[in-house]
């Protein structure tokens, strides 16, 4: 374990919730800095933490010299580093599979829906709540019917499996389970979505899902 490690991230940002996960999977100490999004405008816009990232955005990762930024790249970069618990398939097509299937959510779906562009809906295009639920709605909506449709396709080819693409959670499900978090706090319907339910519902039961909650995080607002 490193105890050089330290993640700067939001309870609720899903690319930071991730990276807890991933953290969680390979049992590695990290110190959490908490960095608010909204209070005062929004901590990521300091002078100390745009050296850190100039794009402002959580995460961060530090880990001794290296600082690095990017929910996927930071997930790659621990399973390069800290091989004991690898959540990227080594070799094969599955490897190329989970990548994609990551990418579908970090890269496709979240995005639209993240608190910068949420903000830019309300603030400078004036949108009401009712338009920027509708926006959401469709953004994830859309995403979740093609992830739902590969990952059943990932069954016809490769049997049943519990998480995402097998029997030990992946890239894939470090990704999903935050995205349908936000799914149920802007109230996306999910009942069309069985094997995302069913997965995100397994991994749900597992001690490092648990702790990455944004809940259970020491910065979260109750």
């Amino acid at each position: 374990m490193s105890d050089n490690l330290k993640l700067y991230g939001y309870w609720r940002s899903s690319a930071a919730y991730r990276v807890r996960i991933c953290l969680n999977l390979k049992q590695l100490n990290y110190q959490s800095v908490p960095i608010h999004l909204v209070k005062q405008g929004g901590e990521q816009h300091s002078a100390e933490y745009h050296a850190l990232n100039p794009a402002e955005l959580v995460p961060v990762l530090v880990d001794g010299e290296m600082v690095l930024n990017q929910s996927l790249a930071i997930i790659q970069y621990l399973d390069d580093n800290y091989s004991a618990v690898q959540v990227i398939p080594s070799i094969g097509a599955l490897r190329y599979q989970a990548l994609a299937l990551a990418q579908d959510i970090a890269i496709e779906i979240h995005p639209l829906n993240n608190l910068r562009v949420l903000q830019y809906l309300e603030g400078t295009l004036e949108l009401d709540e009712k338009h920027k639920l509708e926006w959401i709605h469709h953004w994830i909506e859309q995403g979740f019917q093609a992830v739902e449709e590969k990952l059943r396709r990932h069954r016809e080819h490769y049997g049943e499996c519990l998480y995402s693409i097998s029997h030990s959670p992946s890239i894939v499900d470090i990704c999903l389970v935050p995205q349908v978090y936000n799914a149920q706090r802007f109230g996306v319907p999910m009942e069309n979505y069985p094997l995302i339910n069913a997965v995100v519902a397994a991994c749900n039961e597992l001690p490092a899902f648990i702790a990455a909650k944004p809940e259970n995080q020491p910065d979260a607002v109750r």
